[in-house]
């Protein structure tokens, strides 16, 4: 069910995001028209550092939509029972015909000025992958603090993908290695830059290095 005012609807009424530690996350609104004017829209938060707004204002033809998309940056802790405090404000207003994003005046969202201006307001809801309810996700996350197989399950998790990026890296060196060896096969010159002996030497140490530490990582199994 969507929300909004005269000038606009939202679709839905509310942010989602599914929540995991030090990832970002992104959730997508969809903005209605409701009118035969141009509509200017301006997207405020209580809490602007930890979200990025896509486009946080713009102009939207008669009877035409347009997304916003809201990126929440990725968060280093839980917030207490999954509940989030955050609010968004989405702001509207009916502006001239072919007005451009960059010509929307800058008073067109003061609510002192003459112009009309509506409100809709929207609240933040935290899902954690898999869990589709608030109820869920207060469980899972006090089992998570009281469990410790759950802990080490998520440090398992970590080192998998710290090992996966590692094996990445160690690929795109060797490549680049094997390139180097070729290119310094094809020069005639036997004098042909010490320097680059030493590149070379130094980029296969790294290789093993990265793949040393690939290794001592648990296996993907």
């Amino acid at each position: 069910m969507g929300g909004g005012s005269q000038l606009i609807s939202v679709h839905p009424d509310e942010l989602r995001f599914e929540f995991e530690l030090e990832k970002q996350s992104c959730f997508d609104l969809k903005i209605v028209n409701n009118t035969e004017h141009h509509v200017a829209f301006k997207v405020k938060t209580t809490t602007p550092k930890k979200y990025f707004v896509r486009p946080n204002t713009g102009v939207i033809q008669a009877l035409d939509s347009c997304i916003i998309t809201v990126t929440l940056q990725a968060q280093r802790e839980y917030p207490p029972d999954m509940q989030c405090k955050d609010k968004f404000l989405l702001q509207s207003t009916i502006i001239p015909s072919n007005t451009d994003v960059d010509e929307i005046p800058q008073d067109a969202f003061n609510k002192d000025g003459e112009r009309k201006i509506e409100e809709c307001k929207l609240k933040v809801v935290y899902t954690y992958p898999g869990h589709e309810n608030s109820e869920d996700k207060a469980s899972f996350m006090k089992g998570s603090k009281q469990s410790p197989e759950a802990e080490s399950i998520r440090e398992v998790q970590r080192l998998k993908e710290e090992r996966h990026t590692a094996l990445q890296q160690t690929m795109q060196l060797q490549h680049e290695l094997e390139r180097l060896k070729r290119l310094s096969r094809r020069k005639s010159d036997p004098g042909f830059s010490i320097s680059f002996v030493l590149f070379v030497g130094l980029i296969g140490a790294m290789v093993g290095f990265i793949l040393n530490f690939a290794l001592s990582a648990p296996p993907t199994e």
